[in-house]
């Protein structure tokens, strides 16, 4: 199985950040052979965030080989036949290097009523337009009747740049994550998860996607883990104290890579003997620490844990130069 490690922006510090710095920032991933770099979503936010599509747009313009996605998605808030367009166009022009994990958003999001969606809604809301944005992707014509949504004898164009259309995973550590995955995804990634639970969180799936004949390729289950380096773990929790999301149950120790190279790789270890294989990195801490801790994860961490890309591979990433620069 194929092990990979991305890094998230989803929490840097965009407040005052240049243009400027954020194409450096994705030159800096690129050279350090960083595999992918992932977004999230909030509508209604305190702090200043980027709308995800135009992000991803904005960054697939100034990648070479790097894919890229959605860490994850609130996909209740989105209107599926247009977000379908949306992202199939976004992939057609990056040639496939599109990833999309979606989710149901925090249970103290603002972003539902800021659209008009009911809470107690979501879920179904997201199981329909999984169904359905399958669909327009991957058939001629499409016809779908649901609680929420509806279409009659649709064409979407473009269709993805894959025949079997966007890789589209489920994000969550919930039971109902755990199902929907399972019976409606290609993928399941969780976050702020301890390894045991992100096991347990695997097995569930596994089970449910059983149930509904749904192929899920063994390494095709991840996490998104907030890191940060320091000398050791007690200095590493203290100084990233400030930018870890707090759990009531469970200490940062487990569910954050945090420490020296050796304790992070460590910790990357025991997610990867329960299953995982694919990682979104958060930086947690200081903004200028960024740059440091960016090279310790190049340095110290993806040489030891990555599995080295094959000669398709690289051919694949650096071989085309596919950006989409042209277009912007």
């Amino acid at each position: 199985m194929k092990v990979r490690i991305g890094i998230s922006v989803g929490d840097l510090p965009f407040d005052g950040m240049s243009s400027d710095a954020l194409v450096k920032f994705i030159d800096d991933c690129e050279r350090r052979h960083i595999d992918s770099i992932w977004v999230s979503d909030h509508i209604i936010s305190p702090t200043v965030t980027f709308e995800p599509i135009v992000l991803m747009a904005y960054i697939a313009s100034h990648l070479r080989h790097m894919k890229f996605g959605t860490s994850a998605l609130v996909l209740p808030t989105r209107q599926p036949v247009l977000l379908a367009k949306q992202l199939a166009t976004l992939d057609v022009l990056c040639e496939g290097r599109l990833l999309l994990v979606v989710g149901l958003g925090g249970d103290d999001s603002r972003d539902f009523h800021a659209t008009g969606v009911r809470k107690e809604e979501r879920g179904r809301r997201a199981d329909e337009a999984i169904v359905l944005m399958k669909k327009l992707w991957t058939e001629k014509t499409v016809s779908f009747e649901g609680q929420f949504y509806s279409v009659k004898d649709v064409t979407l164009l473009p269709r993805p740049y894959h025949a079997n259309g966007i890789p589209l995973w489920v994000g969550g550590r919930s039971q109902g994550a755990w199902r929907r995955a399972g019976r409606l995804a290609d993928g399941w990634l969780t976050s702020n998860s301890s390894p045991a639970e992100v096991g347990r969180g695997i097995e569930a799936v596994r089970a449910h996607a059983v149930k509904a004949n749904n192929a899920i390729p063994e390494d095709h289950y991840g996490v998104l883990i907030p890191f940060f380096f320091a000398p050791d773990r007690a200095q590493a929790v203290k100084i990233a104290a400030p930018w870890l999301r707090r759990r009531q149950d469970i200490t940062p120790a487990e569910y954050a890579a945090l420490g020296s190279p050796k304790e992070v790789r460590e910790k990357l270890r025991e997610y990867i003997e329960v299953g995982a294989t694919k990682f979104v990195m958060r930086p947690c801490g200081p903004a200028e620490s960024l740059p440091r801790q960016l090279e310790i994860l190049a340095e110290e961490i993806i040489p030891a844990l990555q599995t080295p890309f094959s000669e398709a591979e690289r051919r694949e990433r650096l071989g085309s130069n596919r950006g989409i620069k042209h277009f912007t």
